[in-house]
C-alpha cells in the first residue's frame, strides 16, 4: 500500500486528558496505525498526544495540524508537524482532510470539529464525549471506535 492509498483518520478531543481519556485515545491511535491509516490530529497535548503516541509506538504515520506558526508546538509523537498559524480554524482542515473521525472526550472545540465533519458528510464516532451532535455515533469503548473506523473505511 503506497502512502497515497493510506486513509486519513482524524482523532479529535480534549486538550487535557485524564488517565481514562488518555488510555482510550492511546488505544484508538494504536488501532489506527495497525490499519495502516494515517492519524491526523491537532498535534498538541491531551487526547491528541495520547492518540499520536499510540500510533507512533505502532510505527504509524502521525500528522499534526498545529494552530500556531511553529512546528515546535507539536507533541513528540507527531511525525509530520504542519504549523498553520490559523488558530482554531484548523478544525475545518482536520474535518475536511479526514475520511472518518473519532472524538474522545472534548468540549466546544471538539464539538465544532465533529459538526463540521458531519456537515461534510464524514462519519464521526464519539467516545466519552458529553456533547450531542446529530448524526454522531456513540461508541462505548476504544475497540468499538476502532471497529467504527474499519467499517467506515471499507
Amino acid at each position: 500500500m503506497s502512502s497515497v492509498e493510506r486513509p486519513v483518520v482524524g482523532v479529535i478531543g480534549a486538550g487535557e486528558a485524564d488517565q481514562r481519556l488518555w488510555d482510550a485515545a492511546h488505544q484508538v491511535g494504536r488501532g489506527i496505525a495497525r490499519m495502516r491509516a494515517v492519524l491526523l490530529c491537532g498535534g498538541r497535548g491531551g487526547v491528541m498526544a495520547a492518540a499520536a503516541r499510540g500510533a507512533f509506538e505502532e510505527g504509524g504515520i502521525t500528522v499534526g495540524l498545529l494552530p500556531g506558526p511553529s512546528h515546535r508546538e507539536a507533541n513528540p509523537f507527531i511525525v509530520v508537524a504542519l504549523p498553520t498559524n490559523i488558530g482554531i480554524a484548523r478544525n475545518a482542515l482536520i474535518a475536511q482532510a479526514s475520511r472518518v473521525l473519532v472524538a474522545v472526550g472534548g468540549g466546544a472545540g471538539t464539538m465544532s470539529e465533529a459538526a463540521m465533519a458531519l456537515k461534510l458528510g464524514k462519519p464521526v464516532a464519539a467516545l466519552m464525549s458529553s456533547f450531542e451532535v446529530q448524526g454522531m455515533v456513540r461508541v462505548q469503548s476504544a475497540d468499538e471506535a476502532i471497529d467504527f473506523i474499519r467499517e467506515n473505511l471499507a
